[in-house]
């Protein structure tokens, strides 16, 4: 294999951050959530309901990065373990709202101060300054990559996988 098909891992962004996210996605949901029956996923829906407040579920989508179908699904669970509610919009039958419920909001009140020790595990040794640069950096990047238009909608480069599950990031 010849140096231009090589990539140089330890300084490649995408393989850094998934090296992170996996690590402490691995560590958080295996000793944390597991014994709560709850995955990374359904933890991103509790905090960002517990952030943001109730969401409509195709919002909900948007702010957890996780698909309409497999939200729907997430959510179908979280309601039979009594985390959230969800309901339909008076608005539009199509519309559902999801919110945590008084179990939820204590769940995420009991697991958000872990969760912010396993941050400081991770940023042990960072200095505010650069922690701050990396925080704008990849707020940054997920814009950019969020505004990105997909090289088939500009008429060129490889077909998307359209209606293929994405295999999940390791920050999940």
């Amino acid at each position: 294999m010849n140096d231009s098909a090589k990539l140089d891992l330890d300084n490649y962004l995408p393989y850094l951050v998934n090296r992170v996210g996996t690590i402490i996605a691995d560590q958080w949901g295996g000793e944390q959530l597991a014994p709560y029956r709850l995955s990374i996923a359904m933890w991103r829906v509790m905090a960002v309901l517990a952030s943001k407040g109730g969401q409509r579920q195709i919002d909900l989508a948007d702010l957890t990065s996780i698909e309409v179908s497999t939200l729907s699904r997430l959510v179908t669970r979280l309601v039979r373990m009594g985390i959230v509610s969800r309901t339909r919009s008076a608005s539009s039958t199509r519309e559902v709202a999801v919110k945590l419920t008084a179990k939820g909001k204590a769940q995420v009140a009991r697991l958000a101060p872990l969760a912010r020790d396993y941050e400081a595990a991770a940023i042990a040794g960072v200095r505010p300054d650069e922690l701050a640069a990396v925080k704008s950096a990849l707020r940054r990047m997920y814009a950019n990559m969020k505004a990105r238009q997909p090289a088939s909608a500009a008429g060129g480069g490889a077909p998307q996988n359209r209606g293929r599950r994405r295999p999940p990031l390791a920050a999940e």
